[in-house]
């Protein structure tokens, strides 16, 4: 690019610092650009974020890259033309004028969350089998334990991965990296989607990618199911699945997707209790008939990095339940995370600047 003004007047409002190095890229690579950082709280309260931010600040912006902080009014940010969410998901503008009211481009950072949070399910999930919390405790007890001494939770009686069923509820870039990592554990993958995936062309993964991960082609599930039914879900749940991993987004065809009749559907009527993750939103759960479950043995056993409502009040049943783990919503996080999520960003104005399609556009009419 040669001289001349400023292009574009691109806003960056995170709860978080920028390192230097990727404040010095960004300014290398668009030179025409006015680029303008600001940190503010790590709140998702809109009416506290505003009053870090003024009015003034919006009207000449073209780009804006944040987390919750959004302008009031359209009519102050009259310039702005993408909005690049630092997040996964888009709940959280959805609400929002520029998502109802206007055909500004929303992109998400979908795609640099893969390799943290799948690691935490493979963690959470070895914790489960492997009754690790029992082991911990002997641990901080300075014990060495005897067999079968805690019952139902004895150590000795793990059970390795190899040969059960992944069921994945949402595969996209997350729920690809975990079906990788569940692959070579020597599991076998199934796949659950919105749309069908009846082509090779349609199991691509198609938007960001960190390199080495995922599952690029779609080539790891044995099977591929899909609708937002609830005879396709079930029907999906039946599939004599060992371990759920939840990774759909949130939206109003999907808030209490799982309750009392999936745990059922995926518990072939109690007969074979499996294990559930959630790592996408809370409400996707209908909660307290997972409490439910979890005391009747429909279901095994649960991880959540994810809760109704967050955080979980101190006297939630779920707290004490020894067969739960429970995260603070932090799967997601990482030394990694900011680095990505900038790659991303450059990557989606490169393609602006050239007039290509953007990666992870969220789509209205879909909520994501």
């Amino acid at each position: 690019m040669g001289g001349g003004p400023a292009k574009e007047h691109v806003l960056c409002i995170l709860p978080y610092p920028i390192p230097t190095a990727i404040k010095i890229e960004l300014h290398k690579r668009f030179p025409n650009f006015v680029i303008t950082y600001k940190q503010v709280s790590f709140t998702a309260d809109a009416e506290a974020l505003r009053k870090e931010i003024s009015s003034e600040t919006w009207h000449d912006v073209t780009i804006l890259y944040t987390l919750f902080s959004f302008p009031e009014k359209l009519s102050i940010a009259p310039n702005l033309r993408l909005v690049q969410l630092a997040s996964a998901g888009s709940n959280q503008i959805q609400k929002h004028p520029i998502f109802t009211s206007s055909d500004i481009t929303i992109t998400t950072s979908s795609g640099i969350h893969g390799p943290q949070i799948a690691e935490w399910c493979v963690m959470t999930a070895l914790i489960q089998s492997h009754r690790y919390n029992t082991l911990h405790d002997l641990q901080k007890e300075h014990r060495w334990g005897k067999p079968a001494e805690k019952g139902e939770y004895d150590y000795h009686s793990v059970r390795d991965m190899v040969g059960s069923r992944l069921g994945v509820l949402g595969y996209g870039s997350i729920g690809r990296q975990v079906g990788r990592m569940a692959k070579a554990m020597g599991m076998d993958v199934v796949a659950f989607t919105a749309t069908p995936k009846d082509t090779p062309e349609k199991k691509k993964d198609s938007g960001f990618i960190v390199p080495g991960t995922g599952d690029a082609n779609g080539e790891i599930p044995s099977a591929w199911y899909s609708g937002l039914d609830k005879e396709s879900l079930h029907h999906f749940l039946k599939q004599d699945i060992d371990w759920l991993v939840v990774s759909v987004p949130l939206t109003e065809q999907t808030k209490h997707f799982l309750s009392t009749a999936e745990f059922k559907a995926l518990s072939q009527d109690g007969k074979k209790p499996a294990f559930i993750q959630n790592i996408a939103r809370g409400p996707i759960i209908d909660q307290p008939a997972l409490i439910e479950a979890l005391k009747d043995g429909t279901i095994a056993a649960a991880a959540l990095d994810v809760t109704d409502p967050e955080p979980l009040p101190k006297d939630n049943e779920l707290w004490d339940m020894p067969n739960v783990t429970i995260t603070p919503h932090v799967s997601g996080v990482g030394s990694s995370y900011t680095e990505r999520s900038f790659e991303l960003f450059k990557t989606n104005l490169e393609r602006r600047e050239k007039g290509e399609s953007l990666l992870n556009v969220v789509r209205r009419d879909r909520g994501y």
